[in-house]
């Protein structure tokens, strides 16, 4: 039987202004990170025959999200990268996102990452988290089977 804890994830983003732990212990949100390529690998065309042609398609893009709490530092971290990337593409878009469960060896490294955007920011009743998105140019992920 296996098991599995966000306590095994680690994660990092490197690039102009800084780094940032965002991993297990940077204060992440129950919903965690998530990354998702931005088009499929594949594109099936059938013919009037029923005759059929893959096209393998070579793109990696994807885009990764990482889910703070309010109270976690990283945030003011973030946002000084952030701030320091957006005033050249001297900076811009050269970021490197790593995202590894040390006990399963998934491993997920994306370059060519720029933030999408600041987070939107409410303030209300109850604490909530902060939703940094990033799109990444190249993703190349493991899948590991660790257990």
């Amino acid at each position: 039987m296996a098991s599995y804890s966000f306590n095994d994830v680690t994660a990092t983003i490197v690039g102009g202004g800084g780094s940032a732990i965002l991993g297990a212990g940077a204060g992440a949100a129950k919903e965690g990170i998530s990354c998702e390529f931005l088009e499929d690998k594949d594109n099936m065309l059938v013919g009037a025959d029923g005759g059929y042609v893959h096209s393998l398609r070579p793109a990696k893009a994807g885009r990764a999200t990482v889910r703070l709490l309010k109270s976690s530092p990283w945030n003011a971290v973030l946002t000084l990268m952030y701030n320091a990337q957006s005033l050249s593409t001297r900076l811009w878009g050269k970021n490197v996102l790593t995202v590894t469960n040390i006990v399963t060896g998934d491993n997920y490294v994306c370059t060519g990452v720029a933030f999408q955007k600041h987070p939107s920011i409410t303030w209300a009743e109850d604490a909530n988290y902060n939703e940094w998105t990033f799109n990444v140019g190249h993703m190349d992920p493991i899948l590991g089977a660790g257990y």
